[in-house]
């Protein structure tokens, strides 16, 4: 039998809501210029904090804003949190969570994000599929090129 202790581990043990705001300047006379689809621009960041030997929190930073004819329609801001447990080889740990628990973890921030909108009785809003391995190949690249 196998000690457990030397298992390959990638678990969630708990998500949650690390700070939002959600914003609307603009209220109430902003509802009466709802007339054109607002432009929407979406920032999305991954921070990673080890916790201990074999426990991460992954923070999924999500920042959007939508303006309706150059007026600031709303800004949210959501930072969604995984602890997770990742027992793997040190080569495997940085992949897992930088692409795979985000990939985990979006399709809840998304939901948030759509729900807290609809509260705020905005436009509705679904955020497309995230390509984590394009944001990691990024940030790898920008931490590997000279200044």
């Amino acid at each position: 039998m196998t000690n457990t202790s030397e298992q390959n581990i990638v678990a969630i043990n708990s998500q949650y809501i690390k700070d939002m705001s959600l914003e609307v300047p603009n209220a109430p006379e902003i509802y009466a210029k709802l007339t054109t689809q607002p432009q929407i621009g979406v920032e999305l960041n991954i921070d990673v904090k080890k916790i201990n030997q074999e426990q991460y929190e992954v923070i999924l930073n999500t920042r959007i804003n939508a303006d309706v004819n150059n007026e600031k329609l709303f800004i949210l801001e959501l930072a969604y949190g995984a602890f997770c447990t990742v027992r793997l080889p040190e080569e495997q740990k940085e992949p897992v969570l930088f692409i795979e628990i985000p990939k985990m973890i979006f399709p809840f921030a998304r939901q948030i994000i759509a729900s807290n909108l609809s509260e705020a009785n905005m436009p509705p809003l679904l955020l497309a599929p995230v390509d984590f391995v394009a944001i990691y190949k990024s940030k790898k690249d920008q931490l590997v090129k000279p200044n």
